[in-house]
Order: C-alpha cells, then structure tokens, then sequence
C-alpha cells in the first residue's frame, strides 16, 4: 500500500513539474485570465444593477464568482486537456500498449498525474488571477478555517469528477480511434453545466435544478456555493457528498470502460 502510495505521488509530483517548464504559456493565460475575470465582473456588475438579489447573490458574490471561475478553468480543465489528452493520443498511435501492460493501475496512473497538472494550475493560473481580482474589487472570502477546509476538499473533487468526464471521452477513442468530436461536444456541455458562462443559479426555473444535478455543477458551481458561504452546516456536507457521488460513479465507469478496451482494442494504425 505504501509503495503504491509512494508511486502514485511521484507521477503526481513529475506532472506538476513538467506542467511547470510552459512558464511563457503559464504566464500568457494569467493575463489572459485576468482580462477576461475584468470583462465579466464588469458585465456581472450591470446584470446586478437591475437585479440586485438575482439568484440569491449580491453584486459582490457575483464579482467573487467571476473570478473564481478564471482560477478554476485551468484547476479543474473546463475544456479537456490534461493527463486524458496524453491518453486519447497514445491510443491513436498505439503507444497505449505500453500503458496497458504496466503492473499498475492505468486509472490511478493517469488519475495521479492529472492531479499534479491540477495543483500547478491551481498555485499559478488559479491564485494570480484570484490576487488580481482582489486588488481591483471588493470580493467575499470565506469566513472560517472551516470553510477554507470545506472549500479545499470540494476542489480537489471538482478535479476528480472532471477527470472522470474527460477520461470517459479519451477513452471513446479506443473505439472510435479519435476523440476530437466527442471533445468538443464535452467541452461545450462543461462550459454551459459548469456555471461558467453563467451561474446555475440564473438558469430559470427546472432547469437550475437539472443543471445543478449534472456532474458539471461539480466543476464550479459547487466550489464556489462553499466559498461564498451559500452552503452552509448540512448543505456543506450535502454539496461534497454529491461531488463524492460522481467522483465514485464516473471513476468506476472509467474503471468498466479500460477493462473493456483492455480486453479488446482496436488501434490506429494497427
């Protein structure tokens, strides 16, 4: 058990380092992220104005939610990449065969380095913009150590449920030998369901609690819920436990689907 959790943090630890040597594009998508945190506190500011209590936030929640979105973007990859993307490619090419013979688990593997991609974008990507935003509005931050505990298990979560989405569609390329068009398909249902584009809690009616019944929810909504205080005692436990459910569910279907393909496998090429 130790030797195992030894080796799961050490592909941890090398994916946190090679996500660490892009320090031109690590540095490019903090700009980018803080422009665009401005673009949309400043669009979130006006929607506020003419409602001023629109989905149960003020117009300072809905600042702090704006920027929490541009540090979770690359934290929980919204749009794909990541340790998945490195699988969908080495299935194309066959080199997947080395992967399915490793006397470890392929899951646990990708699982650990998807982590450690997670952790650097969560220290750089996440927190520079999030400093940024702090230095130009007035944002809300949690109100105990409490929370701050609460709100770091529910991101590590919105890793795992999102790692079990994008493993899912990687994995589709063993029988459809390219993922790209289940991809794109993904990323659009994260960036609406995640309450990227827009909070959850604006979407009218049913359609909220559909959306925040999803896996994407996982992904922001929830995290972000916790960070602002809107879950509270009970409905703390209540939002983990429903980030817990996916993780457990999307995990065992990623773990059903790789002893499927590990048992007949089609790849490119031959």
């Amino acid at each position: 058990m130790r030797s195992t959790v030894s080796l799961w943090f050490a592909v941890a630890h090398r994916s946190f380092r090679r996500y660490s040597t892009y320090r031109a594009a690590t540095f490019a998508g903090i700009f980018t992220n803080s422009v665009f945190g401005l673009i949309i506190s400043f669009t979130y500011i006006a929607v506020w104005k003419q409602n001023p209590t629109a989905g149960g936030y003020d117009v300072a929640d809905a600042v702090t939610y704006a920027w929490l979105g541009q540090a979770m973007i690359m934290t929980v990859a919204v749009w794909s990449g990541g340790a998945t993307d490195d699988l969908a490619a080495r299935i194309k090419t066959g080199d997947v065969a080395i992967d399915l013979y490793r006397p470890v688990s392929l899951l646990g593997w990708y699982l650990a380095s998807d982590l450690g991609r997670a952790g650097y974008h969560l220290l750089t990507r996440g927190l520079a913009p999030m400093i940024f935003g702090a230095l130009v509005f007035d944002l809300h931050y949690p109100a105990n150590a409490l929370v701050w505990v609460h709100f770091a298990v529910s991101v590590v979560l919105a890793v795992t449920v999102s790692f079990g989405v994008r493993m899912l569609v990687s994995a589709s390329a063993f029988w459809l030998l390219d993922d790209t068009g289940v991809k794109h398909l993904a990323a659009v249902f994260a960036m609406f369901f995640s309450g990227l584009a827009v909070p959850l809690v604006l979407f009218p009616g049913w359609t909220s609690d559909v959306a925040q019944a999803l896996p994407w929810a996982s992904y922001l909504q929830v995290p972000a819920d916790i960070w602002l205080g809107k879950d509270q005692g009970a409905d703390v436990l209540a939002a983990v436990g429903f980030q817990v459910l996916w993780t457990v569910v999307l995990l065992l279907a990623c773990h059903l689907v790789l002893a499927r393909a590990n048992r007949k496998v089609v790849v490119q090429g031959g």
